[in-house]
């Protein structure tokens, strides 16, 4: 694998896709053209890394890219259409616009398309990300030719970075809650009224238990609040540490 398509323009192919349970079709020139575009292909929707870090970690900073300037985040895979919807609908990514090449026109031509017959995957796209201004592509981020599946530069990080080396990165918050619980909700109340998006770790479901919160975050109560990594604590310790903000 090289980065030799930089430079050049993106293929020109015609993608059938399904919008609204229904045919429809978009070309390159439709999602390139006039527009500065940051796209990232991947091995296969539902596959473990893609659905675990690469494309959620895209649709987390999909709005930072668009501060910076972007128009558009695709996603690209070689599945078919039906597969792509039920992935998106599955991840709810609603940030990101996800593009399959079934066919894998896009994929060859760029010269991504390689064989992973070994898995059983048939022809399938090597991970990669690209930004593409007016349908030119101005840099590409390409895994190494390493064996098995690596994901070392396609990253979400790396792309923005590359775009903005100094970026502000939003604060990464997770909260444990449980159902009915008065504190749990005065501290979600306090995160969006301070512009923190985060993630919500419900209790009693997936499996998720009481010994789940006090493995994590040696507490017995709930909510524990997560910002960067760090455990800040339940809703009181939260308060105040928007007061001191």
């Amino acid at each position: 694998m090289s980065n030799s398509a930089e430079g050049k323009k993106v293929p020109q192919v015609t993608f059938p896709i399904r919008r609204d349970n229904e045919w429809q079709s978009v070309t390159s020139n439709e999602l390139f053209a006039d527009q500065t575009v940051v796209l990232f292909a991947l091995p296969g929707a539902f596959t473990p890394t893609c659905s675990s870090t690469h494309l959620p970690r895209y649709n987390e900073l999909a709005p930072v890219f668009k501060e910076q300037g972007v128009d558009r985040v695709i996603c690209l895979s070689v599945n078919d259409p039906f597969v792509m919807q039920a992935w998106a609908e599955d991840q709810h990514a609603e940030n990101i616009e996800f593009i399959p090449d079934g066919n894998g026109d896009f994929t060859r031509d760029i010269g991504m398309l390689v064989s992973k017959n070994d898995l059983g995957f048939g022809d399938r796209s090597w991970r990669y990300s690209m930004l593409v201004k007016n349908g030119v592509i101005e840099k590409m981020f390409v895994e190494p030719d390493k064996p098995g599946d690596p994901f070392e530069v396609s990253d979400a990080d790396t792309m923005l970075h590359y775009i903005k080396p100094d970026v502000t990165l939003p604060a990464r918050v997770s909260l444990f809650t449980k159902p009915g619980c008065p504190h749990c909700t005065r501290a979600k109340t306090l995160l969006q009224e301070n512009g923190y998006k985060y993630e919500e770790i419900k209790l009693g479901s997936a499996g998720l238990s009481y010994s789940t919160l006090q493995a994590v975050t040696g507490k017995g109560t709930t909510p524990q609040i997560f910002i960067d990594g760090q455990l800040i604590g339940g809703a009181d310790e939260l308060e105040a540490l928007m007061a001191e903000r």
